[in-house]
């Protein structure tokens, strides 16, 4: 890891260490995925095959993976792995079902109602990356909350493997939680074809998901369309950052470094510590640590981008953090829970020791699409609510009319909309009221 005391380094220092990897790239990645998406568009099933082989990926007849491919996946687990995957969707299953709101009535004044009621948005489409590992917990993720939601049309959209399919895992999870249609596809053709459809994948309403830059850019590109589709958040490539002061342990503090640093070449790892010794204690165990690892080749770029900063106490430490917005903040302090209240941006927060960060992606029960690349300023994590709408209603009496019915008129008067004011006024005559 790069160390930088904060103390010491510069303002444009500062802005340095705490920029996201491959900031540089992305109009490229912008435009690259907007070819991709126009030719989705004009040559539908035809260009998300064409895109899949051109990027590295198999030739695939159908998009849609079959029965007899689902019945497949589910013989192809152990028990043991059906087990935790059935854990995992419990514990999600209830931190969402917790999350049901309640519709709102209210009068705001005698006569005049006010309501507010949900529904949940009729067609989502599902992308979990693939990659280099396959994520069965995103597709657990995306497809609990759409069922709570009650959204009628839930697919999911995974890249196949060499083989041509959809890591067995991944179907397992999906028809748990009551998902039957997937798709064989990933990258920006996946999110162009279910925000456009093709031949074979189906329209979608909303589409959820992280994915690469790739799938990010394509993302936003269709939610600006009219003829696309709404998204639920800005979801890229991972991050951490953790703030640790010399009561933490170096060991926990590593670990969960690498954790993050394994999923993508691009991933970034932060440590904010008040603590000298600790920063070279976690060099030492990062080295150690690294060489058991499976993914090793891919921490070591990842670690590239990596920074540990040395700050002066735990307040600039948390105006640290605050300023980097980190998708995931593990926090190893004394006492944890005190700096929570001081805490404005971060997608998802772990607390003391014995939090990891894993625990979150895979089966505490909160949900790990969480906004990367500082969107945590001013986006919240995946919940119930990205599958839901809330309309509002309103339904006034006659008293309630004449009561508000002039307050609306003169309103429109100065606003210069007479139409407005007369809509109220016809109805003021015909209750026998005075405008």
């Amino acid at each position: 890891m790069k160390h930088l005391d904060w103390n010491t380094v510069s303002a444009a220092e500062r802005r340095t260490a705490l920029a996201r990897p491959n900031a540089g790239l992305r109009e490229d990645v912008f435009r690259q995925a907007a070819v991709v998406i126009s030719a989705v568009r004009a040559e539908g099933d035809a260009a998300v095959r064409r895109f899949t082989r051109q990027f590295g990926g198999p030739s695939i007849d159908d998009l849609r993976v079959s029965p007899a491919e689902l019945r497949a996946a589910r013989a192809a687990l152990s028990g043991g792995q059906i087990a935790a995957l059935e854990r995992a969707i419990a514990n999600v299953a209830r931190f969402h079902e917790a999350q049901r709101p309640a519709d709102l009535s209210i009068d705001t004044m005698p006569g005049v109602r006010c309501e507010r009621i949900t529904r949940p948005i009729d067609r989502v489409g599902l992308y979990v990356p693939a990659g280099s590992a396959p994520l069965p917990s995103t597709a657990i993720m995306l497809a609990i909350p759409a069922r709570i939601a009650g959204c009628e049309a839930r697919a999911i959209a995974s890249p196949p493997g060499p083989d041509g399919n959809v890591h067995a895992a991944v179907l397992v999870a999906a028809q748990l939680c009551g998902v039957d249609t997937v798709y064989k596809m990933g990258g920006a053709q996946a999110i162009a074809a279910l925000a456009f459809g093709t031949e074979t994948v189906s329209k979608v309403d909303k589409i959820f998901g992280p994915g690469s830059s790739w799938v990010t850019a394509a993302k936003q590109l269709v939610a600006g369309d009219p003829d696309g589709a709404a998204i639920d958040l800005p979801a890229g490539p991972s991050e951490v950052l953790i703030i640790a002061d010399e009561t933490a342990n170096a060991r926990f503090v590593a670990a969960d470094l690498l954790a993050q640093a394994e999923h993508d070449i691009i991933a970034q790892v932060m440590l904010v510590t008040t603590s000298a010794q600790l920063a070279q204690d976690v060099a030492a165990e990062l080295a150690t640590q690294a060489l058991a690892l499976s993914r090793r080749d891919i921490v070591a770029q990842s670690m590239a981008a990596s920074r540990c900063i040395v700050v002066a106490d735990l307040d600039t430490a948390i105006a640290v953090s605050n300023e980097y917005a980190p998708e995931h903040l593990i926090i190893q302090t004394r006492e944890p829970r005190a700096l929570l209240p001081r805490i404005r941006c971060a997608g998802s927060i772990f607390l003391g020791p014995w939090s990891p960060e894993t625990m979150g992606d895979y089966c505490s029960g909160t949900n790990h699409v969480l906004p990367t690349f500082g969107y945590a300023r001013s986006y919240s994590g995946l919940s119930l609510f990205e599958y839901q709408k809330r309309i509002t209603v309103q339904e006034l009496t006659m008293r309630g009319l004449r009561e508000l019915g002039p307050t609306a008129v003169t309103l429109s008067q100065m606003e210069g909309l007479d139409a407005h004011g007369n809509a109220v006024k016809v109805r003021l005559a015909a209750a026998g009221a005075a405008p």
